[in-house]
């Protein structure tokens, strides 16, 4: 990989910028000077640094993000922001995307990588990968409606939804559902309590596998996140 692509691939500065930044002697390569930025580089092996600081190379980023309500899960839009639009200068990079998406009054957890391999693993409905939902509704659900979800439904229309996972954190308030699920159809949830009879005031996705929502990350904030807890998505079953 040519110095200047490296450098712009790991949001350290513009390939335009590198030029100006090898001239002026703060980047090394291997504890020699780099004069130009053409020089090819082997990232996973040389190390590069840039005043005295060294670049750590990253071949895929993975961010965990806070998703706030009136926000695609898109990576460009005309008419309205996206969540690519809230990452902060730092987490930009060239070929970001949503992996997976939650409707634009939704909120929580949503993972923005350039590892397409990742995300479509991820969004495979062979992978059983869970995704956990907290769902205020309009009207209590009954135990009915509970039993109903958890036996797996099937619509008017013919579209299948796989048995859900229903609890309560209060039972004394089953208009507060949290709801488990392994597909990722479109509008899912909301549908599946249609289903019983209830709307959907708010939702929220805590979870996505084993990987739960930063509670110190503010709607709108995003961080990146490693590839151990990356690899926590896939341990199927958690409490």
């Amino acid at each position: 990989m040519r110095l200047d692509k490296f450098l712009s691939s790991q949001n350290i500065c513009s390939r335009k910028e590198a030029v100006k930044l090898a001239k002026s002697g703060v980047i090394t390569i291997n504890g020699k000077p780099a004069a130009k930025c053409d020089i090819k580089i082997d990232p996973e092996r040389d190390i590069i640094e840039v005043g005295g600081e060294t670049v750590s190379y990253r071949k895929n980023l993975y961010i965990m993000m806070n998703k706030p309500k009136g926000v695609l899960s898109a990576s460009t839009d005309r008419n309205a922001p996206t969540v690519i639009d809230l990452l902060p200068d730092e987490l930009r990079r060239r070929g970001l995307f949503p992996a997976g998406r939650l409707d634009k009054d939704t909120t929580g957890l949503l993972i923005i990588t350039d590892d397409g391999e990742f995300a479509h693993k991820m969004l495979a409905p062979k992978s059983g990968v869970f995704k956990l939902y907290r769902a205020k509704l309009d009207l209590p659900l009954t135990d009915e409606g509970k039993n109903t979800l958890e036996h797996g439904i099937t619509l008017s229309d013919g579209t299948k939804f796989r048995p859900a996972v229903i609890s309560f954190e209060d039972e004394n308030d089953r208009s507060d559902v949290l709801i488990r699920i392994t597909e990722g159809k479109f509008h899912e949830v909301k549908r599946m309590f249609a289903f019983v009879g209830r709307d959907v005031l708010e939702l929220h996705r805590k979870r996505i596998g084993a990987l739960e929502l930063d509670k110190e990350l503010a709607f709108g904030e995003s961080k990146l996140i490693s590839e151990k807890e990356i690899k926590s998505i896939f341990c199927g079953q958690y409490s």
